[in-house]
This record gives C-alpha cells, structure tokens and sequence, in this order.
C-alpha cells in the first residue's frame, strides 16, 4: 500500500476553494488537526464562521478528495466553527459580551435595509452563531414590528436593560420603550446619547454578532457609531437604481474614512419575479450592486428578490427567515450571512479579552 504523507493530504485539500472564504482552507488557515496512521486518515477543520447550512457540502467535498489520495482506506473527517473576536477601530475595545459587532447601512431610506439586517440577524442564528440586533433608528424604529415584539425590557437594577428575545435572537431598540406612534422629537446629540446608551446599557449575553440596523444616511448617528462604537465590519444594502447606488458609495466611503472594514455589499430587489405568470423583471435596473463592489474592490455578498412573501413576513413579525427556513430566499439570506461572517473570519483577530486587567489598590 502506498504510503501517504502530510504533504499529500494539504496538496488534496488546497485543490477545494471554498466559496464563501474564496481560498483554500490551508491558506486561510482552518486545518487544525491531520493524523495518519497506516491507511486510516483523520482531519479536523474549523471555520472562523458559523456554517450548519453548510458543513455537509463542504464535508463531502473534502472527503471525496480525500478519499482518492493513494493509499487512504478510511477517512474521518470534523468540521466544526469557531467565532473569535475580530479587531476594531483604533483605540476602541470590543464591548463586554459582545465579541463582533456588524453594521448594516444603506447611504438613503427605502432600499430595505431593516429588512435586511434582521434576516441577516436570523440568518446568522440559523447558521449556528449567538446573534443580537440592535436597532439604531431612534425617530423611526421599526425592528421590534418585525420581530413581533412589544414587551418592555425588563432592568434587573434600575441602571441596565436585560434584551429582549425573539425567534432565538437578543434585541434592543427604542421601540421598546415608548408607544409605537410616539414622535422621537430629539436633536442630534440626544440622539447620539440615547444610541450609545440602548448599546452599551444592555446586558447583552455572549454574542458572536451583534448586528447594528443604521439609520440611513451618512449623518450624526452613523458618525457617533463608527468613531465611538467597536464595529468589526459593516454591510451596505443598495438596490440596482443609479440613485440608490449614489448614496450607497456615500455610505461606503464613510466607513472608509473612519477605518472600518466593508465586508461586502447586497443587492436587494435585484429582480421582480411575477407571482401570476412567473415573468422576471429587473424593475430597478440590473448588475448595479456589483458593479459597485467591483469598483470599490469590496466583496459581493449576494442578490435578494423584489418579493411579496418579505414584505408581507416582516409587516406580521415573522421575517423571512423565521417565517420559511427552507424557502429559497431564506437560504439567499443564510448564504449572505455565511458570506459577510466568512469574510470577517479573514480579518485580524482582537485579543484584548485576553490580557489581564491590573487593579491597583491601596493596601
């Protein structure tokens, strides 16, 4: 029997591209663990992002590689995920419970963005990771309507917010805490502070990802949260229309300008596929989203249809993902999620956390 050797197993595994790390798993560095022991081989790979809807396909990928080296009879294979904290802007450290912190923005309002971030959010959790959403938009709240939740977060000391749990997520949004139709009538700096409060005020509990709903815009309350909160990375949502496409480049070079990493960019209402006669039409033009991220060098995460069931499923409280877990837009979602983490993974790791903490006292 031919002898098979370290070698020849990462020559195998280099042959597999991952899809969502866009390199092999050796040089992304996943390969924790390779034994040999005469025909008998063990591997053990770990993903920086989670990926339930995922590890079988990529299981059966690398075993059928593996599987054909010369001199292998039996293949034993684990594919396991682990989310680290990644780093953040300069001078900030990661929030206490929170190890990943992910803004979704769009550069204007109408583009669906809150849709987006509470599916990604959902997408996330469905992936396998611990997921938070916070909801940034003080004048106009909308994430506790599509979470179907109205309960008042309960503070266990009158100074802190326990979040607020829904279809598996935590959340927190002002929502929460006034009457739905009650009129925000703040200035900026109100608003700025009340932000910084519902984020650092909440008890949030052992986060892989806290997912930020910006405001849309380029203003007072996306500044506050790019230069004073530790954001590892950030997703813009646009549509295909040239104006729509404008403000969202606005909003790219914003993060930018304050050194925060732009995992990728979603195209949502790419398509209209019509649900009487199933004609496909690109009513807000075609390929702008990518285009863009071509332009700027930033990843594509993914398209999203113009579809009914989203806009319907998020108006009753049960997004998408919830609503239809194995529908084919939950899965565009979950492979958008699995995207935007993946590219996080491949970013510079944050060890604060691990450093210990000197207290000096008087004795």
């Amino acid at each position: 029997m031919t002898a098979i050797s370290r070698a020849d197993v990462e020559s195998a595994l280099k042959g597999y591209v991952d899809p969502y790390l866009d390199q092999d798993l050796v040089a992304a560095n996943c390969v924790r663990e390779i034994q040999i022991d005469a025909g008998r081989l063990e591997v053990a790979v770990e993903l920086g992002f989670p990926a339930a809807g995922y590890r079988e396909t990529l299981s059966a990928a690398l075993r059928e590689r593996l599987a054909a080296l010369p001199g292998v009879g039996e293949v034993t294979l684990r594919v396991d995920s682990k989310i680290v904290a990644h780093d953040v802007q300069k001078g900030l450290t990661p929030l206490p419970g929170v190890k990943n912190i992910i803004a979704v923005a769009s550069g204007k309002g109408g583009v669906g963005k809150s849709t987006t971030a509470v599916n990604l959010a959902l997408a996330l959790h469905a992936e396998g990771a611990t997921v938070g959403l916070l909801d940034a938009d003080i004048y106009g709240p909308s994430q506790p309507r599509m979470l179907g939740s109205s309960e008042q977060p309960e503070s266990p000391d009158g100074k802190s917010l326990n979040p607020v749990m829904s279809h598996g997520i935590q959340s927190m949004s002002i929502g929460y805490l006034i009457e739905e139709e009650t009129p925000m009538i703040w200035r900026g700096p109100m608003v700025t502070q009340a932000l910084e409060q519902l984020l650092r005020d909440t008890r949030w509990r052992d986060l892989d990802y806290l997912v930020i709903d910006l405001p849309p815009g380029t203003g007072d309350t996306q500044l506050t949260l790019s230069q004073k909160v530790p954001v590892s990375g950030a997703v813009i949502v646009t549509t295909p229309q040239d104006i729509a496409l404008l403000d969202a480049r606005r909003g790219l070079k914003m993060f930018e300008k304050v050194e925060v990493p732009v995992l990728g960019i979603v195209e949502n209402m790419s398509i209209h596929i019509c649900s009487n006669c199933g004609h496909e039409e690109h009513i807000f033009g075609e390929g702008g989203g990518q285009r863009m991220a071509a332009q700027y060098g930033v990843p594509f995460l993914g398209s999203l249809p113009l579809d009914i069931r989203i806009r319907q499923e998020t108006d009753n409280g049960q997004p998408t993902v919830a609503a239809e877990p194995d529908s084919r837009i939950a899965e565009l979602y979950r492979d958008i999620a699995r995207r935007a983490a993946a590219r996080l993974s491949l970013q510079a790791k944050n060890y604060s956390h691990k450093f210990p903490k000197i207290v000096i006292q008087n004795t």
